[in-house]
């Protein structure tokens, strides 16, 4: 998950400097959402351990 968030992330900073805003604000809410996902994930995978 934080791989793929990476990745839009990336995706959003090229496509920025390339001028495309649209796509690049599209891949930077797609990367916000994955990373929130990965963090709640994470969370509950680390309270569960405990």
């Amino acid at each position: 998950m934080l791989y793929y968030a990476v990745v839009f992330f990336i995706i959003a900073i090229i496509a920025a400097i390339f001028g495309f805003g649209g796509i690049a604000a599209g891949a930077a809410g797609i990367a916000k959402v994955l990373f929130v996902v990965f963090l709640i994930l994470a969370i509950i995978t680390f309270l569960r351990r405990a």
